[in-house]
């Protein structure tokens, strides 16, 4: 008989971080689509979501703000200045959602971690196949978004082919950093911290209106949140308006998605194999 591979010791997990399914992690997403696949109706209600907003917000609300005008003085509809910034939104929703309820369910209460890694999968599998998962959910709903920006003319600018592997950097940071901070929770209750760091962040980082609304202070502050930086880079890809902010979010979102899988596959095994 075969002896199957020992997990990997907590003290080498840095090693096997990079979110690139190699290995056994492709186990990990197999294995939740096969329990998703009977739930399509919880994908559905994720996708409206934002859909749901974009109709009642950005339309609705947009008949009485009026045109908004860029930095290079263009004059753009208010729905064609929210839009970008709900497609930010979905994907991290849809890859927050995976990341954290869902973890910290199989992780404290189903013990589905305990059993796996009783099979050749270490926890850097299980972090990197948990986060993969994360972000093709994000990547369906962010797609499906997109779709429907395309349909209503909401999209100015051939930067918008791009639109997708953006939505999927901002999934991987949110992904990423929401699976690290599962590691620390303690109790359901303390997923209120989630809803009272998201929710904030939803409203205020230029979502609904212009950074230059704010005063000088708090915009400091709103810059470097990190679902402004998915805003940034998805309306300059919509809007066509892409510069160096861009480029400065796609490296900041980049670094909180690697960090997040770093001390996630850390704590696992720490968790885990203690």
């Amino acid at each position: 008989m075969t002896q199957a591979p020992a997990p990997a010791r907590p003290g080498t997990l840095g090693l096997r971080v990079l979110p690139v399914l190699g290995g056994n992690s492709w186990r990990m997403v197999e294995r939740n689509f096969l329990v998703y696949r009977h739930g399509w109706v919880v994908f559905l209600t994720g996708m409206l979501e934002p859909i749901l907003y974009l109709l009642s917000i950005g339309i609705g609300v947009g008949n009485l703000v009026g045109d908004f005008r860029l930095g290079d003085g263009r004059a753009v509809s208010y729905v064609e200045f929210v839009a970008p910034a709900m497609l930010a939104a979905s994907a991290m929703n849809g890859a927050l959602f995976d990341s954290t309820y869902n973890i910290f369910f199989r992780m404290k209460y189903a013990k589905l971690y305990d059993a796996i890694l009783a099979t050749p999968l270490g926890p850097g599998d299980v972090a990197r196949g948990e986060i993969t998962w994360a972000l093709l959910r994000g990547a369906v709903y962010s797609a499906v978004f997109i779709v429907v920006m395309v349909a209503m003319g909401l999209v100015q600018s051939w930067w918008m082919l791009l639109a997708l592997p953006a939505t999927l950097l901002i999934g991987f940071a949110f992904a990423g950093a929401g699976m690290a901070l599962t590691t620390w929770m303690r109790s359901w209750q303390d997923f209120e911290f989630v809803q009272l760091a998201i929710m904030p962040m939803f409203l205020f980082s230029a979502t609904f209106y212009p950074l230059s609304t704010y005063p000088d202070a708090v915009q400091e502050i709103v810059r470097w949140t990190p679902l402004y930086q998915g805003v940034v880079l998805c309306r300059g890809m919509a809007l066509g308006s892409m510069g160096w902010e861009a480029v400065t979010a796609v490296a900041y979102l980049a670094a909180m998605g690697l960090v997040g899988v770093y001390v996630a596959s850390r704590r696992l095994g720490t968790l885990l194999l203690k």
